[in-house]
């Protein structure tokens, strides 16, 4: 069964502001560029790894819906 929430949300007028952090961005391209030489994480690097991916897609995905929005 599927659900549907619906938020409202004050988009600012910068939608840049819906992207990670760059502080935090680093951090991911440094577990993804580990996972590319080593060949795996550990398992609390590959959680932090799999959060930080969680995030950016939401963030991406809020911020595609808001252009939409605006256009």
């Amino acid at each position: 069964m599927s659900r549907t929430v619906v938020v409202e949300l004050d988009v600012p007028g910068d939608l840049k502001r819906f992207r990670l952090p760059r502080g935090v961005d680093r951090r991911l391209q440094q577990l993804l560029d580990k996972q590319s030489r080593a060949g795996k994480l550990s398992a609390e690097e590959r959680r932090e790894a799999e959060g930080l991916v969680d995030l950016a897609e939401m963030l991406t995905l809020l911020r595609l819906r808001a252009e939409r929005a605006a256009g």
